[in-house]
């Protein structure tokens, strides 16, 4: 009998493996560390791709105010930050206009909110970004509210997803600030939709009222003040000799020199009964006593006629006895 060949491909101890074997060995370690490389590789591109985010993030914050804007509202109080929104917006007519007394009121009111609730200052730019953009779609977009609702729907996607393709950019707010920032507009401007679009949307007349006030100022300290009264003193001579007010020194000393001063002539003693006769002293004397006579001859009628009285009562008593 012949000696049983050994097959080839099947090595023994101490024998190297064949050609085929060894390739197709290197072929399966090429295949692992490609596979190796596959699931390196990811990790690397999702850190370019955060870096893209990040800075999508940052220009949808600053798309309204500017990150040194934000950082000094934040450091100014109610008053100030009413100063500078005005300033920014270019609101000079808020006191007479109420379109521009809302849209402050609406600004401020974001503002304030979003700085109670502690948000940085990335979040609080892309909050009033995102205030600017619904209130933008009622003014210029003429947008009705359920496109209003869709448009936030679309800028709040992707919050709190990772390597999501489509999302509107706000990707900075944490789900429960996304859900409180959906319940502010909620009760702020959705509710008040329609009284938005009637803001924008419905002229109106504009009424200028006005009143006229006489205020009377105070007068130098060379006019007597205040001025007598129009009642107590006639129009001519107020306007005369009054209103034109003291003169001064020097005008006065001139007017002395012109006009020099007048000796009091001696006064003459005139009789009370010129111009009378003896016949009217007489009527006026006649009644005059005619007048004290009478009082008198009344005065002595009255005591005859008690004393009349008197005397009769006695008489009667008399009688009777």
């Amino acid at each position: 009998m012949f000696p049983r060949q050994r097959r080839a491909g099947s090595p023994g101890n101490g024998e190297t493996l064949p050609r085929g074997a060894m390739a197709a060995k290197k072929a399966k370690e090429r295949e692992k560390e490609k596979e190796k490389e596959k699931e390196s590789a990811p990790a690397s591109v999702p850190s370019q791709e955060d870096d893209i985010v990040a800075k999508d993030e940052e220009e949808m914050a600053w798309k309204f105010l500017s990150l040194e804007e934000v950082t000094a509202l934040l450091e100014l109080d109610i008053v100030g930050v009413q100063k500078a929104l005005e300033e920014f917006l270019n609101l000079k007519h808020r006191l007479t206009s109420l379109k521009e007394a809302v849209i402050l009121d609406y600004y401020i009111s974001g503002f304030l909110w979003a700085k109670s609730l502690e948000f940085t200052s990335v979040q609080l730019g892309g909050f009033l970004t995102l205030l600017n953009l619904l209130i933008e779609n009622i003014d210029s977009q003429h947008m009705t509210l359920e496109q209003n609702i869709q448009e936030l729907m679309n800028a709040m996607a992707g919050i709190g997803q990772c390597n999501l393709k489509k999302s509107g950019g706000f990707e900075f707010f944490t789900v429960d600030q996304a859900k409180a920032i959906i319940n502010y507009l909620k009760i702020s401007l959705f509710q008040h939709y329609s009284l938005y679009q009637y803001l924008f949307h419905s002229p109106r007349e504009e009424l200028v009222i006005g009143d006229e006030n006489i205020v009377e100022l105070v007068k130098p300290a060379d006019s007597p003040f205040p001025a007598p009264l129009e009642e107590g003193l006639p129009y001519e001579i107020y306007s005369k000799f009054i209103i034109s007010g003291p003169e001064t020194e020097e005008e006065i000393k001139e007017m002395d020199e012109d006009y020099p001063e007048e000796e009091p002539e001696p006064e003459s003693v005139i009789d009370p009964l010129v111009g009378y006769t003896i016949e009217d002293v007489q009527s006026v004397l006649g009644v005059i006593t005619n007048e004290m006579i009478s009082v008198v001859q009344s005065e002595i009628n009255e005591k005859l006629q008690t004393q009349e009285e008197a005397y009769s009562t006695r008489i009667d008593k008399l009688k009777k006895i």
